[in-house]
């Protein structure tokens, strides 16, 4: 059974930091692509960033663009999102997802699996 566990989320004031981990129990990790996505209260889930197989290739929604990276390390099964420069506007639920090839990176109907979901609260 396919399990993605998000971690490290929390209550972070303005301009703070944050990093989220998910851990994979995929076999072949390596052949998935991870994404992160985000849902705030009322809102729509949307896309945060996307990081192709070997990490070669990253992708960034705009609004997170140049304070958010993704990184992964295959040999620990796990993809991470560093948060910086927080902002209120960034507090919702944050799930990372996986695909074998997805169509769209940034669409969420393109990954196959999904972890439960890790909060993330910014104060002003």
């Amino acid at each position: 059974q396919v399990q993605l566990v998000e971690s490290g989320g929390g209550l972070v004031q303005a301009g703070g930091s944050l990093r989220l981990s998910c851990a994979a129990s995929l076999r072949t990790f390596s052949s998935y692509f991870m994404g992160w996505f985000r849902q705030a209260p009322g809102k729509e889930r949307e896309f945060v960033a996307a990081i192709s197989w070997s990490g070669g290739s990253r992708y960034y929604a705009d609004s997170v663009k140049g304070r958010f990276t993704i990184s992964r390390d295959n040999a620990k099964n796990t993809v991470y999102l560093q948060m910086d420069s927080l902002k209120p506007e960034d507090t919702a639920v944050y799930y990372c997802a996986a695909a074998p090839d997805p169509d769209e990176y940034g669409s969420r109907w393109g990954y196959e699996y999904w972890g439960q979901g890790t909060q993330v609260t910014v104060s002003s």
